[in-house]
């Protein structure tokens, strides 16, 4: 089951990828730019068919793959004739939508996951069924028994507990009509939650029960909010991670090469990710909707941080060209205001020695995260 969890993640990271092609592929065409190849995969060709203008394929190393749109730079030639499809002519604010299309989809993707998971597979939550009922408590007098499933508190039909669970904290103490199914039966019983001092220290009120723990889907509709809601939550800590990652390659250097134990919390590279996703699939202590919900999780947060990694503004990165894209912008305003012509578009080749280190950096960043992820993986406790 391992190697199957390990294989899906590289199937679901592949499809991904492609994907983020299409975006481009889909918004360069839309605004006549050239796109003469797309393809899965780098290397060699192992099947390829034209169709148009486009050459579709696969090729022999399944590391991701690409859209090739034609004229990115002034140097880039073009067929006769389509000197004016090239990207580089295109407007910015063409160009900038051709661009965050790849990304754009990353999140569209992940937003579409994150609905199957709530509404398809279910996430683990507290469920409005009780496991057990404390002795001498006010859900004990009242006649709460093991299995009774709680729908309403008076009249208000929510079905998230934690809602249900402030009505019990803020009672008061005043009397609440619990309306309960027993046995297929739908019943009414009052109860008043007692002022209890809890093992934390402080005290609430509370009715006397413990809920049972499992998964739950959520309706359709609740799940196209919610889904919405932890997409948000995800970038926001897609984007704190991001400006952490800095200070914490040190950390990473010292697990790779000091022994040290890997931080679950910490960088962790797609060799490692896929090991995460093998041990979901492989755990014992997980049902199957456990598992597939774990993968659908690890593979929606990854294409959030993904979506958003690819919009730094730095070369060679897409971000980094929308950049340019933008100076280009703020560069023909400033020539307007001053009445001269406007200025040729930047020559992204020109900027070769930021995007080559930048590449380096990252290539040395993701070499000791596999370095880290094969000689001293992060484990979870699934």
């Amino acid at each position: 089951m391992q190697l199957v969890g390990i294989l899906a993640f590289i199937f679901a990271l592949l499809f991904s990828v492609m994907v983020h092609e299409f975006g481009h592929y889909l918004t360069a065409r839309r605004y006549g730019m050239r796109v003469s190849e797309f393809f899965v995969g780098f290397g060699k060709r192992i099947w390829s068919r034209q169709r148009g203008e486009t050459e579709f394929g696969i090729k022999a190393i399944p590391a991701g793959g690409y859209c090739r749109i034609d004229g990115m730079t002034p140097r880039d030639e073009m067929p006769e004739g389509e000197e004016g499809r090239a990207f580089y002519r295109a407007s910015s604010g063409r160009k900038l939508i051709v661009l965050g299309a790849g990304s754009f989809l990353h999140f569209v993707l992940g937003y579409l996951l994150l609905f199957v998971l709530l509404a398809g597979v279910g996430v683990n939550q507290v469920l409005p069924v009780i496991d057990s009922v404390a002795a001498n408590s006010a859900a004990a007098a009242a006649g709460f028994q093991k299995g009774d499933q709680i729908i309403a508190i008076d009249g208000d039909r929510s079905t998230d507990w934690q809602d249900q669970l402030l009505k019990i904290r803020n009672s008061e103490g005043r009397p609440l009509t619990f309306t309960i199914e027993r046995g297929g039966v739908i019943q009414d019983i009052s109860a008043a939650p007692r002022m209890t001092d809890i093992d934390d220290g402080t005290s609430r009120y509370v009715l006397g029960i413990i809920n049972e723990f499992g998964t739950k889907r959520m309706s359709p509709v609740s799940s196209v909010t919610r889904a919405a809601e932890l997409t948000w939550r995800f970038t926001s800590a897609s984007a704190t991670s991001l400006v952490q990652l800095p200070t914490k390659i040190p950390a990473l250097w010292g697990q790779t090469f000091g022994g040290e134990e890997r931080d679950q919390n910490g960088l962790v590279g797609v060799v490692g990710v896929a090991r995460v996703s093998g041990q979901a699939a492989a755990s014992g202590e997980l049902d199957l909707a456990e598992r597939l919900g774990t993968f659908i999780l690890i593979v929606a947060s990854l294409n959030i941080f993904v979506g958003l990694f690819n919009l730094l503004p730095i070369l060679p990165l897409d971000g980094g060209h929308m950049a340019v894209a933008i100076a280009d912008e703020i560069r023909a305003l400033f020539a307007r205001i001053r009445r001269k012509p406007r200025p040729a578009a930047i020559d992204v080749q020109v900027l070769t020695p930021i995007t080559a280190t930048v590449f380096v950096i990252l290539a040395a960043l993701t070499v000791l995260l596999l370095i880290a992820d094969i000689f001293n993986p992060i484990s979870l406790n699934f």
